[in-house]
């Protein structure tokens, strides 16, 4: 963020504000720990800030601090909506297009607030009076720190800022595995546990906390992995029977798709999740290396991302699916075996 960015930030904050922050629909730990991080701060500051979720998120990151007073826009309507309406400033967090909120994409782009986005991912649009975009960085919780930073406000992260912060580091980066995790990150972290954000808490309510069937879950999933050795590459998938068959919660197949990319030789891992309710196959992509996942899912599956991590959907069915992109693979072949 420039320093011309820094001082109309500051000139909007400077005066009364009616706040919205809002995630990306089916929020993860980066989108609801940036979310709340910076409504901590602004809280703190004492401006009026509400978070707006456009549907539910999974039950391992409902322990952050302040996630109780996050309006669900699909439980909550006229209340979200009330806030929605009366906004003067929307920071949309960890999403770069107006299309990645579901229900409230027309409710943004008819409002007469502000907006600021802060985000990591590639190729923004351009629909924000301020936009803090950078790829490099390991997640939006990140560029949140930097954010306040700038403004600073270091001496003003609390515990709970540097918890929800932490917390969002620690599910975009793997616990600090994967390729996008820099020094800067490290240092990152550092300052947050100095802070307070308690590591050992963290780790263990967001990956060490399982139910049974989410187990008997993974189980199904990586009984159905098939690996085609000439592509290095692993794919498997989940039916929308054997999600119910194991009584599927939000989030819980959070994290499957790494562990084809824990298989030796294995550079490009795929999950193919049927969900019938929406009528689609959401995919999501990982790579090892210089392999852009988000370049083919943007190209061939409706998607985006990071250059190792991508999301994208199918609008078939899952045979097809899957049949498409098995094909997909030969276009790839020297990519892959580089």
């Amino acid at each position: 963020m420039n320093s011309e960015d820094v001082k109309a930030v500051r000139a909007l904050l400077s005066k009364p504000q009616r706040i919205v922050i809002i995630p990306h629909k089916n929020p993860d730990g980066d989108a609801i720990g940036s979310c709340l991080g910076l409504w901590h701060y602004l809280k703190n500051l004492g401006l009026e800030a509400t978070v707006v979720a456009p549907n539910d998120y999974p039950k391992f990151l409902k322990w952050m601090p302040g996630t109780e007073s996050i309006l669900n826009f699909e439980k909550q309507n006229s209340q979200a909506l009330e806030v929605l309406e009366a906004a003067s400033l929307c920071f949309t967090l960890d999403f770069n297009d107006l299309s990645r909120v579901g229900q409230l994409t027309p409710i943004l782009l008819k409002s007469t607030a502000k907006f600021i986005m802060i985000d990591h991912h590639r190729s923004p649009d351009n629909y924000a009076t301020i936009t803090y975009s950078d790829p490099k960085m390991s997640s939006t919780c990140e560029m949140i720190y930097h954010f306040i930073t700038k403004l600073d406000g270091k001496d003003k992260i609390t515990e709970d800022i540097a918890n929800c912060l932490y917390s969002g580091i620690v599910t975009d980066t793997g616990s600090f595995k994967f390729a996008a995790t820099t020094s800067t990150t490290h240092r990152t972290a550092a300052t947050l546990m100095e802070k307070g954000a308690d590591n050992a808490l963290i780790q263990n309510r967001i990956f060490d906390t399982n139910s049974p069937e989410r187990l008997q879950l993974l189980g199904c999933a990586l009984k159905n992995m098939v690996i085609i050795k000439e592509f290095h590459t692993a794919y498997t998938f989940l039916t929308q029977e054997e999600l119910d068959t194991h009584n599927y919660k939000k989030g819980d197949t959070e994290g499957f798709v790494n562990y084809g990319l824990t298989i030796e030789s294995i550079k490009f891992a795929v999950i193919f999740i049927e969900n019938k309710e929406e009528g689609i196959i959401k995919i999501s992509f990982r790579s090892q290396g210089q392999f852009s996942v988000n370049e083919f899912a943007r190209a061939h599956f409706h998607g985006g991302g990071h250059t190792n991590a991508a999301g994208g959907k199918s609008d078939s069915d899952m045979s097809t699916a899957i049949s498409r992109f098995t094909k997909l693979l030969n276009d790839y072949k020297d990519e892959l075996n580089s």
